[in-house]
């Protein structure tokens, strides 16, 4: 059986959310690296988003991932943090491309559904079952790095028969198309 490793990025200006999980075809998973790359408020706003290119790119030459499952931004009433959201949304993105990456979003409702199986679930609701999930002894914490992992673990188990997904445009990497060989053979 092949595993599938997906990068989860929560985007945020001050802190970005990282985690890495390989993921095998039963849906068992197990952490590879979790983190949080952090910039200065102070800093202008270019400044800030090289830094977050910086740490995902390091992610990326470091754990090699297959994927990359990004939080897609949702409308807030807080439009100058919505607006940094989808800016650091916009830099993980990219970053795959230039990685030659296929990447995916998923809402923060779809991510807590497939992840606690409750689309309203809370961010401790959230941290308890990635660490369960994982195997882990401890609550991944801050919950930004909780809800990377969360993020990769959705992708894993929903992404792969979504039509927004590379396996629908025929952009599968030779290790995703591998594992989700295996996948459709463990579902048999």
């Amino acid at each position: 059986m092949t595993s599938l490793r997906v990068l989860g990025v929560d985007p945020g200006l001050t802190r970005c959310g990282v985690g890495v999980v390989d993921v095998e075809p039963d849906r068992s998973a197990r952490l590879v690296h979790v983190g949080v790359i952090r910039s200065h408020p102070d800093e202008r706003i270019e400044t800030r988003l090289a830094v977050i290119a910086a740490g995902i790119r390091e992610v990326i030459g470091e754990h090699r991932p297959h994927v990359v499952a990004v939080e897609r931004v949702f409308a807030q009433s807080n439009r100058h943090s919505v607006m940094g959201t989808a800016q650091a949304s916009g830099i993980a993105l990219l970053v795959a491309a230039e990685a030659g990456l296929s990447a995916a979003t998923h809402t923060p409702s779809e991510v807590k559904a497939a992840i606690t199986g409750y689309g309203s679930a809370d961010k401790r609701q959230v941290q308890a079952m990635v660490a369960r999930v994982l195997r882990l002894d401890v609550l991944p914490k801050p919950a930004d790095a909780a809800d990377a992992l969360a993020l990769a673990l959705c992708h894993a188990w929903r992404g792969s028969g979504r039509a927004a997904t590379p396996a629908a445009s025929g952009a599968l990497t030779p290790a995703q198309r591998a594992w989700m060989q295996a996948e459709r053979g463990a579902r048999r």
